[in-house]
């Protein structure tokens, strides 16, 4: 099983560490803090305290022998960059290195890391993208097994009537409103016909209303 050691305990470090710890592997948690070298101790199997880019202390304290490093230093750029070089050469095979910037993540590849990371964009872009999903797909608890979902009409159900059996005999919800150029219905005929941008409420049990959320 590989080895692992974490350079850098601030939030990500920290979490990174105690994860990586969770799934079994052996872990060497650094950082020049010692609190929180403390705060992680009871999670890892090793935690030490040191200055990552003194390369005799990290050949000290092993991590030449570890077949991963993680760099997770924070703001401290120079810091980071130094330790990448160090760990590199003690002959660290893989070293994963956090970034702050991309010039920063530029410099660290071309250092020998063979992983980039960008925590704080990653994050963004999560962030981002779960808005924009919730935009086009909300859902209302009724109870704990009933719920109403509020959607954008997807591409499958453009041009169909809202009465047709297609939403209770394929999906198992039932539409119960729409919005059609800023105008909202609740009651329908046959040849209401759902358009592009349409908005629709339908209703339906938990786990179908789930279903739905998958996709559209």
């Amino acid at each position: 099983m590989d080895t692992y050691a974490v350079v850098g305990l601030g939030k990500f470090g920290f979490h990174v560490a105690k994860g990586l710890a969770q799934q079994g592997v052996s872990v060497i948690a650094v950082d020049l803090d010692e609190e929180q070298v403390r705060d992680i101790n009871e999670f890892v199997q090793d935690a030490i305290v040191l200055d990552s880019t003194d390369i005799r202390a990290l050949r000290e304290a092993g991590l030449g022998n570890v077949d991963v490093a993680v760099v997770s230093i924070g703001e401290n750029i120079e810091a980071s960059i130094l330790t990448v070089m160090a760990l590199k050469e003690l002959g660290v095979e893989t070293v994963v290195a956090k970034a702050i910037t991309t010039v920063h993540g530029q410099i660290l590849s071309k250092l020998g890391a063979a992983k980039v990371i960008y925590p704080e964009m990653e994050s963004a872009k999560k962030i981002v993208k779960k808005m924009v999903a919730n935009m086009h797909y909300e859902t209302i608890d009724l109870s704990i097994t009933m719920k109403i979902a509020k959607l954008t009409v997807p591409s499958f159900w453009v041009g169909i009537s809202i009465l047709s059996p297609i939403f209770e005999n394929e999906f198992e919800v039932k539409p119960i409103a729409y919005k059609h150029q800023g105008v909202w219905y609740t009651s329908f005929e046959n040849d209401d016909i759902l358009e592009k941008g349409d908005i629709l409420l339908v209703l339906g049990n938990s786990s179908h209303i789930e279903a739905l959320s998958k996709k559209v």
